[in-house]
């Protein structure tokens, strides 16, 4: 028995465990499992698929892999950390439509959700998230557990470290492969902002231009 949990029954686990069900044709296959996995989870069902706790996941006789849609990165890879040492496996998800074109790199555990792309030439870590309408454009490299909310732009060689998220709608320029733009590990890219420069690790920049978020007293 293969079984395949989807760890996260929020809003974004509702939206990515149908493609699960599209990407293994769980119709046909007798010897093969979805669920929901979650910790505060009050019910045994949602949407159709069983809802069970992580020790409930861990203790499944069968071979078990998972993907976690959890928002909160730091979250991630503690979950992702633990359920790999005790031997389940991570996997991918990537909807129908979603387009991988050409020559790229994908570490374990990414969710590419509908209509999204990588074009040629992107290396893209751990367990990304790329929301709905979202692209990353050549010679990108994205690193570990980052976040794209739906519709976000990441035009051509740009950097986005580890942990960062890219708000809904946010668009970053072209950077060249001399002079890359820069995310810093950490920040945040607030929703419908243009970055047009790099930005520092854990900073939080907004606008058009985007600029770093000033505090009240400041």
């Amino acid at each position: 028995m293969k079984i395949y949990a989807i760890v996260g029954a929020g809003g974004f686990g509702r939206e990515v465990i149908p493609l699960v069900s599209q990407m293994l044709g769980t119709t046909s296959q007798e010897n093969l499992k979805i669920i929901f996995v979650d910790d505060n989870a009050q019910e045994d069902s949602l949407n159709g698929y069983r809802l069970v706790n992580v020790e409930s996941f861990l203790r499944m006789e069968g071979e078990k892999f998972f993907n976690i849609t959890i928002a909160n990165s730091k979250v991630r890879q503690k979950i992702s950390e633990r359920l790999i040492s005790e031997g389940a496996s991570s996997f991918t998800v990537s909807a129908l439509s979603a387009v991988n074109l050409s020559h790229n790199t994908i570490g374990e555990g990414a969710v590419f959700c509908p209509f999204t792309t990588v074009t040629a030439n992107a290396k893209i870590g751990k367990f990304f998230h790329a929301n709905i309408y979202s692209y990353v454009a050549h010679d990108c490299v994205i690193g570990d557990f980052v976040t794209f909310a739906p519709n976000v732009q990441c035009n051509g060689s740009v950097v986005i470290e580890d942990h960062a998220y890219i708000g809904t709608g946010a668009m970053i320029r072209q950077g060249t492969p001399e002079r890359p733009i820069v995310i810093g590990e950490g920040a945040v890219v607030g929703m419908g902002s243009v970055v047009t420069k790099s930005v520092a690790p854990y900073t939080t920049v907004f606008g058009n231009p985007a600029k770093p978020l000033r505090s009240a007293s400041q």
